[in-house]
């Protein structure tokens, strides 16, 4: 009996944790849908553990625990899936928003530049060039 109560105010706690949270965008509608009724199949197989069972010889499984043990590895999965594709997901934002950070850089860097325009002496150029460094300007 003390077992069923501590289990009781864990799935509450976790109801309470998951409701407070400001997920905004990020968490699908479907996504709390499943987890919210995650958590009340969890504090009905807490309160009638028989019941699981029942289920559980109906579904061709041996005990309740087992069954339990067997939704949860597939929740498990669910959850490792779920984490990659959105890993994935986030690393292809980072490598657009890198590639773009590096081309604006590159913009900013040219436009300090001296237009290079073909000359007619190859000594012209070079007494340019040798004057924006000598100012400490990158050519």
């Amino acid at each position: 009996m003390v077992i069923q109560f501590l289990l009781l105010l864990a799935v509450a706690a976790s109801l309470v944790y998951f409701v407070r949270q400001q997920h905004g965008v990020r968490l699908q509608a479907g996504k709390r849908l499943a987890f919210v009724a995650f958590l009340l199949f969890a504090a009905y197989a807490v309160i009638r553990p028989d019941d699981l069972t029942w289920v559980a010889h109906k579904v061709g499984v041996g005990r309740g625990a087992d069954l339990v043990l067997y939704a949860t590895v597939v929740a498990f999965v669910f959850v490792v899936i779920n984490f990659y594709l959105r890993t994935r997901e986030m690393e292809r934002r980072i490598t657009e928003l890198a590639r773009a950070v590096a081309l604006r850089d590159a913009e900013i860097l040219n436009q300090h530049r001296i237009p290079t325009a073909p000359s007619a002496r190859p000594d012209a150029e070079a007494a340019m060039l040798a004057a924006v460094v000598a100012e400490g300007k990158q050519p």
